[in-house]
C-alpha cells in the first residue's frame, strides 16, 4: 500500500485494515498477511514496557521500535506515532523528532489533536512528510480527559470533534484516526471528509479499522474493552505451550534423540 492508495480506497469504498505493531518478529508475520498498513503506536509504552499510560514513550523509543517494524515488514505502509509533547515544542525540536521517526523507517507520522497543531501539520506536510491525524479519545491527553472514556457524547463535544476533523483535512492530513467516539459521529465525519477515517471504537461506518496486534490476538486476558474483538485466545495458547515445555523438561521428555546431536 502506498500513500495514494488511501485516497483510492476512500473513493472506491474499499475498507482499510490497520494493525498496531511494535517489533520485528510480529512485523514479519504481518508482512506476509493481507493487512494494508501498520501503526507503530506510542501504546508500546503500555503494551511492551508496562507503563500505565502512553506518556512515557520517547522519540528515541519510538524510532527504535519503528526501525524494528520496518525491517520486519518492508512491504507494508508504516505510520509512526509522534509521542507525548514531541510536537509541542519549538519548530526545530519538533522537526528533529519527525526526522528521527521517518529515518527509522516510517512512511508517515501520526499525531494527536488539532488544536495548536494545525500550523505544524502544514509545515510537516509541506516538508514532504505525510501526516495522519488522531481525534476523539487522545491517550496523550488522558489526564486532561479524566480517563479512557468515549468522547463526543455531548452536543458540544460532538461539534468540536467534527470541527477538528475538518481542520485536520484542511491542514493536509491524508487520513484521520477516530478513537472511541459514537458511531453516528464517526459516520458523519467519514461522509463529510474526502480523506479516509480509521476507526477504533468508532463503529462500522469509518473507512477502515485499527486494533493493537496483542489485543486482537487475546494476549492480555484482563483487557476486554467494548470495542475489541479477539480473533485468538493467545494468552491461553501461549500459557499452555509454556507449561507443556516445563513439564517435558521436568519429566526429561525434552530433548529427545530427535533434538540432540550425536
Amino acid at each position: 500500500m502506498k500513500i495514494s492508495d488511501f485516497a483510492a480506497h476512500k473513493k472506491s469504498g474499499k475498507k482499510i485494515s490497520m494493525v498496531t505493531c511494535y517489533d520485528y518478529w510480529s512485523a514479519q508475520i504481518i508482512n506476509d498477511s493481507e493487512i494494508d498498513t501498520v501503526l507503530v503506536g506510542d501504546s508500546l509504552a503500555m503494551v511492551m514496557h508496562g507503563h500505565p499510560t502512553t506518556l512515557n514513550a520517547s522519540v528515541s523509543l519510538m524510532a527504535l521500535h519503528t526501525q524494528a517494524v520496518a525491517k520486519g515488514a518492508p512491504s507494508k505502509f508504516i505510520v509512526g506515532d509522534m509521542p507525548f509533547l514531541s510536537y509541542r515544542k519549538d519548530l526545530t525540536t519538533n522537526m528533529t523528532a519527525v526526522e528521527k521517526i521517518m529515518k527509522a523507517g516510517a512512511h508517515a507520522v501520526k499525531l494527536e489533536g488539532a488544536k495548536g497543531n494545525l500550523g505544524f501539520i502544514r509545515h510537516v506536510v509541506e516538508s514532504g512528510v505525510p501526516v495522519m491525524g488522531h481525534i476523539g479519545l487522545t491517550p496523550q491527553s488522558i489526564h486532561q480527559l479524566g480517563g479512557f472514556k468515549v468522547q463526543g457524547k455531548t452536543p458540544q463535544e460532538y461539534e468540536d470533534i467534527l470541527e477538528q476533523a475538518e481542520q485536520l483535512q484542511t491542514a493536509g492530513c491524508f487520513s484521520i484516526v477516530l478513537e472511541c467516539v459514537p458511531s453516528e459521529l464517526a459516520k458523519e465525519i467519514s461522509e463529510k471528509l474526502d480523506i479516509p477515517t480509521i476507526g477504533i471504537g468508532a463503529g462500522v461506518h469509518t473507512d477502515g479499522q485499527v486494533l493493537v496486534l496483542q489485543d486482537m490476538l487475546g494476549m492480555n486476558n484482563k483487557f476486554a474493552p467494548k470495542f475489541l474483538k479477539k480473533y485468538l485466545n493467545g494468552y491461553d495458547l501461549l500459557l499452555g505451550a509454556l507449561n507443556d515445555y516445563h513439564e517435558d523438561v521436568v519429566a526429561e521428555k525434552f530433548p529427545t534423540d530427535k533434538e540432540s546431536y550425536s
